[in-house]
């Protein structure tokens, strides 16, 4: 372990070297890709850094045990040093895992009612709303791509993109049927309601890995409907793009722009593209992956509010917040770092378990 943490030490060290070359700095896709490793990089040389500082203050400490005089004080710094390096060791353990290669990218958030009808709807509105706040927090921007509104309130369905740093990282785990509990506003007893969402986190696909030949699209362009003032109807700037090998059909018409809406769509059609892609290379690799987290797939129930309770439960990790009015105002990253944490423990284990 210790020969490829000093390998990528000196790794480390070249792309230092790299960053400050004028010529590299000049051209900004190089100056970035070799960035973006300096970065991924930095966590882990540090800590190696700190631990072999660590390793030489506990044998400094060791040797001052022969003196009478000092041996209480280096019994003490000793306790403490290796209670730092047990934690050291642990953190450079889990930087070392495997990155996911999707982690820092943008995506595309899809949001579908499910059963339970308006309220299902109404819910959808409730999620987007607090992934919009979690959003604001990360100072990550949201766009609204495609949105299908509900005549009570809520969405039938709405896609946005989501841009800023690590989106995928904190969002991945929030793909899958999210069910909610409550007395809806229309209920005159007083009862329970249960009704579902459900959730998609995409990694945005970028240009140069989905190649879409042409030929393979049919595009219709139509008028928009829905809110949009005297705009509505006038113009056919609405695209609907269907990529005619795989069946996917996208729609966007919030942009005034036929251009703008076209642009979008595609973007959200590679997207599913590259999804569909992935879900498949991931099925076929299910059977060894002991480090998943629940299956992934969109049709699991992976959380449930309830709000006579107050309560937030994450059925894969067994997760339970007393605190649901602050989760629904975006304060999430509880959550997704619970989720973090767990996968990353169940990845050491299978490591562990492989080695």
């Amino acid at each position: 372990m210790l020969d490829k943490i000093e390998e990528l030490e000196r790794r480390f060290q070249e792309l230092e070297a790299l960053l400050s070359d004028p010529s590299v700095i000049a051209n900004q896709p190089e100056f970035r890709k070799f960035s973006r490793e300096h970065s991924d990089l930095a966590p882990l040389v540090a800590a190696y850094r700190r631990y072999r500082k660590v390793l030489e203050e506990i044998e400094a400490n060791r040797e001052l045990l022969a003196d009478p005089e000092m041996k209480e004080m280096a019994e003490e710094e000793l306790a403490a040093l290796e209670e730092e390096k047990e934690r050291l060791d642990g953190e450079i353990k889990l930087l070392l895992l495997p990155k996911d290669p999707n982690d820092s990218r943008n995506v595309i958030l899809e949001i579908r009612a499910g059963t339970g009808g308006d309220e299902s709807a109404l819910f959808a509105g409730d999620l987007f709303r607090m992934y919009s706040r979690f959003a604001e927090k990360n100072r990550w921007r949201v766009e609204t791509i495609s949105a299908s509104e509900s005549e009570r309130g809520g969405f039938k369905e709405i896609v946005a993109s989501v841009e800023g740093q690590d989106v995928f990282a904190k969002l991945k785990f929030e793909s899958g049927t999210h069910r909610v509990q409550r007395v809806p506003e229309t209920e005159a007893q007083g009862r329970i309601h249960t009704s579902a969402c459900t959730v998609a986190i995409l990694p945005e696909a970028e240009d140069i890995e989905i190649d879409i030949n042409p030929a393979d699209l049919k595009i219709d362009v139509y008028r928009a409907s829905g809110a949009g003032g005297q705009h509505v109807n006038k113009t056919e700037s609405a695209v609907r793009i269907t990529h005619l090998p795989t069946g996917i059909v996208v729609e966007c018409q919030d942009e005034r722009s036929q251009i703008k809406n076209r642009a979008k769509a595609m973007k959200v059609l590679k997207t599913r593209i590259l999804d569909g892609l992935q879900q498949e290379a991931n099925a076929k690799m299910a059977a060894d992956r002991k480090s998943q987290v629940g299956s992934g797939d969109r049709s699991e129930r992976i959380r449930t509010y309830n709000f006579p309770q107050g309560r937030m439960t994450d059925h894969r990790i067994g997760l339970t917040l007393y605190k649901l009015d602050m989760i629904m105002e975006g304060e999430i990253g509880e959550i997704a770092d619970a989720l973090r944490t767990h996968y990353q423990m169940e990845a050491l284990k299978a490591q562990s378990e492989g080695a």
